[in-house]
Order: structure tokens, then sequence, then C-alpha cells
């Protein structure tokens, strides 16, 4: 893909993906809202962390000589350079997730879709607010290792929001309370409402790095089968006198199903997925048998939990996927776990089975106005309307947190 972009475009969305998250301050777009945040007045509750990271970037970018990499550009590209940049990063404001994503699919995956056209910049500008949101959210689609330790990470982010929500007397956002953790179904949420549609939509359109696994995925798949009627091999042949005007001749082009592909991020986004339905299937059955449980405060579990995991000052640093801990580490998510109420789930994970048994479904296809989780990652089909108003709950305006779910 990257072959298909100008230098100039693809050192934008470099740039950008840089700046994306810059000086987070670990509250969300509704919650500066809410509490009428400076950044919020100064941004007029729109896209308010979006505008902020992009500006305060920038700012740091013009105002220090020594990191003004782009002194060598000429005013055009300056400001096409620029223009590049900021709407990539206002692109990952969630509220334009389903947007883009109808935006793109219109353009390359529905039936009658004329593709990419890598000549036209809109199209291209499309394809890197595409990536960058991806780039955005992409946390279940990374080694389950990885994926658990970022996870763990976002979910004290959230509790200490809803703390603060709680002190202001304000009502604590989905997911947020610590008295009542719910972190495998944001997760299940997240990814079967938001990441997968995404990912998908970009493997069918042929943005992602994979391997075909079909036979049928050679050149000319899709290519039009006139052959229907014809039983001479030249069409000078066919006499056209005794059939009625009104039939009509023109070829039908079949629509092809998705083509399957090998891409490395779906697969571990599959993996997630079905680790964190797995684990609700456990929860609920759980419930069943003892519906009474003790919530209370901060007190759940936390000693189980420090009996698996030896307690340091510090977090260790998040690892590269190459850097993964060897099958002998007792911790599958590498490091400590940041204290928290949750205890009781985060040391259930720790001797979860590796293997999910949760329910296989179907894998459909995009259509139309329809968001659908493709590529047997087991998320459903849901119209859009239903899809944005299940995210409302999952990420109300959380933008550039859901770099790290």
């Amino acid at each position: 893909m990257g072959g298909n972009l100008p230098a100039l475009e693809l050192m934008a969305l470099y740039t950008a993906a840089a700046m994306h998250d810059y000086d987070h301050p670990g509250r969300t777009n509704a919650f500066l809202v809410a509490t009428t945040a400076p950044q919020a007045v100064l941004y007029n509750d729109r896209s308010v962390l979006e505008n902020y990271h992009a500006a305060s970037a920038w700012s740091l970018l013009l105002n220090n000589p020594n990191n003004y990499f782009i002194s060598g550009l000429e005013a055009a590209e300056f400001k096409r350079f620029r223009f590049l940049v900021i709407e990539a990063i206002l692109a990952t404001d969630l509220k334009r997730h389903f947007e883009i994503l109808a935006e793109f699919n219109a353009k390359v995956n529905d039936e009658d879709a004329a593709g990419v056209d890598w000549t036209l910049e809109t199209d291209r500008l499309l394809v890197t607010q595409m990536v960058i949101k991806l780039a955005d959210i992409n946390g279940p689609a990374k080694a389950k290792n990885l994926h658990q330790q970022w996870t763990y990470r976002i979910a004290e982010e959230f509790y200490e929001q809803g703390d603060e929500e709680a002190s202001l007397g304000l009502p604590i956002s989905p997911y947020m309370d610590r008295r009542n953790p719910q972190l495998a179904k944001l997760q299940e949420t997240f990814i079967n409402h938001l990441v997968a549609p995404l990912c998908n939509a970009m493997v069918t359109g042929g943005l992602l790095p994979g391997t075909w696994v079909d036979e049928d995925g050679q050149e000319g798949h899709d290519e039009l089968d006139t052959s229907a009627g014809k039983d001479t091999e030249d069409d000078e042949d066919v006499d056209t006198d005794d059939i009625d005007n009104d039939l009509d001749l023109t070829p039908v082009k079949e629509r092809k199903p998705p083509r399957k592909v090998h891409c490395l991020l779906t697969k571990n986004m599959k993996e997630n997925y079905e680790f964190w339905a797995a684990y609700i299937k456990r929860e609920e059955e759980e419930q069943t048998r003892a519906p009474v449980i003790n919530m209370e405060s901060d007190k759940m579990s936390t000693s189980s939990l420090k009996d698996q995991v030896s307690e340091k000052s510090e977090m260790e640093p998040i690892k590269e996927e190459s850097e993964s801990p060897p099958p002998s580490t007792p911790n599958p998510m590498g490091g400590n776990l940041p204290h928290s109420p949750n205890s009781a789930f985060q040391a259930a994970t720790l001797s979860a089975p590796t293997t999910a048994t949760a329910t296989p479904t179907v894998a459909p296809e995009f259509s139309g106005s329809q968001c659908s989780a493709s590529l047997e990652t087991g998320p459903v089909v849901y119209s859009q309307q239903q899809a944005m108003h299940t995210t409302e709950q999952v990420c109300d305006d959380d933008d550039d947190k859901s770099t790290e779910v």
C-alpha cells in the first residue's frame, strides 16, 4: 500500500500517528465536555481531544527548531502536509467511526464498488484515515499477552475517571465503575462493534498484509463471465431475429464471495475475542450457581492475585511481540498488573484455558449499510444504527484512549 502513496502523504501519515495522542489527559471527550474543561471550551465540544492533540503537537513542532524536521518543504508542500496530518488525527474521533467505515465500504467493498483510485487525492486520504483508525484501536489485534497488558492499563485509566466522576457527583460512565467491573464485556463489545468491522473491511479491501488461503485467489477471479446463453463461439453466428425484443441479453455479473485471507491481525483478533467470550460464559455460569456476590469496595480477591504475581513498585515496560515472555513464565501477560479492585477477574485470566470454548458463529459479509465482522472472527451482523447505539456505551467519545484497548 505504501507504494501507492506519494512520499509527502506517507510522511504525513507517520507524523499523524506520532501526534495523534500527544499530551492525552487520561479522560474521555464526554468527561471533558461534562466538566466544561478548558479543552472543551476551546474546541466548542467538538472532537475535543483530537483537536487538542493536533494543536498541541503542532505547537511543539513549530516552536522548537530542534523538532522542526520539515523546514525543507516548499510553501505548497507544507500546506498539503499540514492538511493531511490534521485530517488523519481528526479521523480518530470515534464519533466519525461509522461515517468513515461506510464511506470506505461504499468505495471498496460494496457490490458495485469501483475500488480505490490511487490517482485521486480524496481516495488516498480515505485510505490514510482508515489506516490511522486501525492503528488507533488495534489493541485487540495484537498478540494475546500484549493485548491483555494494555487492556488492564486502560481499565485502570477508566476506573480513575469513574472515581473522579463519582467524587464530582456525576453519573459514572459505562464500564468505568471499579465496584462493578465489566472488563470482559467491554472488550467483547469493543471488538464486536468497532475493531472487527474496521479490520475486516481493510482485509477484504486489500489494505492489510496477508496471504490467500483459497485456490480462487488468482488473477481473473472476479472477471465477468459472459459465456451464459451462448451456444456458439462467434457472436455473428447467433440468430437473434426470433428473440423477443424485451429479453435482456446483458450478462449478469455474479457476486463472488469474499476470498479468504490469512492475516495475522485478524487471527489475533479472533483469538482475543474468543478468550473474552469464553470468560463471559464462565462468569455467567458462576453467577447462575451463586447469584449473590459480595462486590464490596476495593477488597476483591487482592490477596489471591498477590500470591501469583510478585509485587514491584512499577509495572514492567510493555514488551514487543518479538520479546514475549518464555513459556515457563507464570504470568502470561508479562510483568505486573496495575493494582485494581478487578483483581478477581485478573486472577481468573491467569488460570484461564489457552483455548477458548466460545460457540463458533457464522462469518457474514459486508452488505449495504450494515457493518459485519467477516473472516470468521466470531462477531455477528448488526445494523449501523444498532452498532452506534451500543458503541456509545463502549467508548462514548473515547477517541484516543482506544489506542490502548
